[in-house]
């Protein structure tokens, strides 16, 4: 059950992304309106499959498809 709920997450998350050149947490947080157990639950599924880059901007975390 739980992963299923990520797999959905992390499409949500990947939606967000699609339509920008990236974001950081709090904007993909602010797109999808998830709370943070379940932002880092989908952000964490999209890094094992590799579909995304995150590095460290000014302090903030920036998420990338790749």
């Amino acid at each position: 059950m739980l992963k299923e709920k990520a797999g959905n997450i992390a499409g949500q998350i990947w939606s967000a992304l699609n339509e920008t050149n990236g974001l950081t947490v709090k904007q993909v947080k602010k797109a999808t309106k998830l709370i943070d157990k379940d932002l880092f639950l989908g952000l964490g599924w999209l890094l094992r499959e590799d579909k995304i880059s995150i590095k460290e901007v000014e302090g903030d975390l920036f998420i990338a498809l790749k």
